[in-house]
């Protein structure tokens, strides 16, 4: 191609945790972004050259404090140009976190456009985010309920995990 297409690849990442309570219900790990309404899954766009899943690593640490290691992608969204620019949003597996992760998550003191972190209950999620991002959502945590998900290959080979 000579003069191939601009497109925004997006990392996200799908964290678990259980009730701290004890009752066995499982939250995800939302961010209060600045610059929209609603949570959002962690994450941010890759920049030209990044891998995709260090992308969505270095997002998740400068938001969270987390470092997981991300391989397993759970969905791929297409977002049409509108108010972004036109891109492809990949979701990744990050799994059920410790009581030690999520406490550093927890203690984490996310950058001044992440007004904070929460931990929202699957029946919750409609209530806290945009249509767009809840839909996004779901279909990752239907994905990771089925142990769906495509690992990432780097020009053919799968990415190491770690």
């Amino acid at each position: 191609m000579s003069k191939p297409p601009a497109r925004r690849s997006g990392q996200q990442v799908f964290a678990l945790r259980e009730d701290p309570g004890g009752s066995g219900e499982l939250s995800v790990l939302l961010v209060d972004p600045v610059y929209r309404d609603g949570l959002t899954l962690p994450g941010g766009s890759a920049e030209q050259d990044e891998l995709p899943h260090l992308a969505a690593r270095r997002h998740l640490e400068t938001e969270t404090g987390l470092v997981l290691p991300l391989r397993t992608i759970l969905s791929v969204d297409y977002v049409p140009a509108a108010e972004f620019p036109e891109g492809l949003d990949f979701v990744y597996a990050g799994g059920v976190l410790t009581h030690q992760q999520a406490d550093t998550a927890r203690h984490h003191q996310p950058p001044e456009e992440i007004r904070a972190l929460h931990w929202v209950p699957r029946h919750q999620l409609r209530d806290v985010m945009a249509g767009d991002q809840y839909r996004r959502v779901e279909d990752a945590w239907d994905a990771w309920e089925h142990g769906d998900g495509l690992p990432l290959l780097v020009r053919g080979v799968p990415v190491p995990v770690g």
